[in-house]
């Protein structure tokens, strides 16, 4: 009897460490031992930036792979992936390298791809590369360096080492050195501010007094109404330009008709030949200019006459013409 238990507890014992043995070993597998192990699918990087065999590949926070393995390739590393058949990734998809904590594990995360077309057995996957944590942290680092450099720099400027040298001694150099000029300044500036409330000067009258400020007012419209009368008289002045270029009244038949033009320049021509022909004596009333014997003998003629009508007298009209045809010729 005792045999028997004893039999049994060891059965018992091997069966436990048996199944102890299988969940280790499914734990440790990733519970792939009797799953179809998916298809591969390669993602190349230029640096892994800490991600192992064994990390999970991640699609929008879900798990979809494993990291088979890590290998060197040419000028880059390659990460082999086994993803689950039930899962298609587009071409277009894109893999990166992600922190899943502040620990500093990593895992692989693939986004979501637009195209119709999955990658197939051994495909590649596009990547990109990420911001690594270490990097983020050395970038700190020297960061606050800087800072601590400018920190030195400002605090010797404020501070300084010599008194005269500090940016503080300067400004009480500045301030001794200015002051009474300081002061002039300060006691103009109350004096023109005081004139200005009492409305002194023509700046003070300008602020203080109602009566220039509708003047003002009233200039300032008159000189919009003559810039409106100005801007008239420019389009009226246009407008007989413009007509005055169409050939429209006086002028514009004179500056742009040519049988106009040729009248008058004909015109002026026979005025030209007349004037010559008056100045040359030339006709009747050329000579009367220019001759004078013509005008010696008009002269003569009313000598003739006037002696004839003061020796008419009283004689009758019939006698009285005869006296004058016989006085004139």
């Amino acid at each position: 009897m005792n045999s028997t238990q004893q039999s049994i507890r060891v059965g018992l014992f091997f069966l436990l460490g048996c199944a102890l043995a299988w969940i280790t070993f499914e734990s440790l597998s990733g519970g792939q031992v009797f799953r179809p192990q998916g298809y591969t699918v390669i993602a190349p990087f230029a640096n892994l930036k800490g991600l192992k065999t064994g990390d999970e590949v991640l699609m929008a926070g879900v798990k979809i792979g494993t990291v088979k393995a890590t290998r060197l390739g040419q000028q880059r590393v390659e990460a082999v992936l086994t993803i689950d058949r039930t899962v298609r990734i587009p071409d277009d998809a894109v893999a990166s390298v992600e922190t899943s904590s502040l620990l500093g594990s990593q895992h692989l995360a693939v986004s979501f791809g637009q195209s119709a077309t999955m990658l197939a057995d051994g495909a590649e996957i596009r990547t990109k590369n990420t911001v690594d944590i270490g990097e983020v942290i050395s970038q700190l680092g020297s960061l606050g360096a800087k800072l601590e450099g400018v920190a030195d720099n400002i605090g010797q400027a404020l501070g300084g080492k010599g008194g005269s040298g500090s940016l503080f001694g300067k400004i009480d150099q500045l301030v001794d050195a200015n002051g009474p000029k300081l002061t002039e300044t300060i006691a103009n500036l109350q004096d023109i501010t005081a004139k200005l409330r009492n409305g002194e000067g023509t700046l003070g009258k300008l602020v203080n007094d109602p009566t220039l400020h509708d003047e003002l007012l009233g200039a300032v419209g008159e000189i919009k109404t003559a810039a409106a009368d100005a801007k008239l008289f420019l389009g009226d002045t246009r407008a007989i330009v413009a007509d005055v270029k169409a050939g429209k009244g006086t002028l514009g038949v004179l500056l742009y008709d040519d049988a106009t033009a040729q009248n008058l320049k004909l015109s002026m021509n026979n005025i030209r030949e007349l004037s010559q022909k008056l100045n040359n004596g030339e006709g009747t009333l050329g000579k009367l200019l220019v001759d004078d014997s013509m005008y010696r003998e008009i002269q003569s003629v009313v000598k003739k006459a006037d002696r004839a009508l003061e020796g008419m007298g009283d004689t009758g009209p019939i006698t009285a013409v005869g006296v004058v045809a016989n006085a004139l010729f």
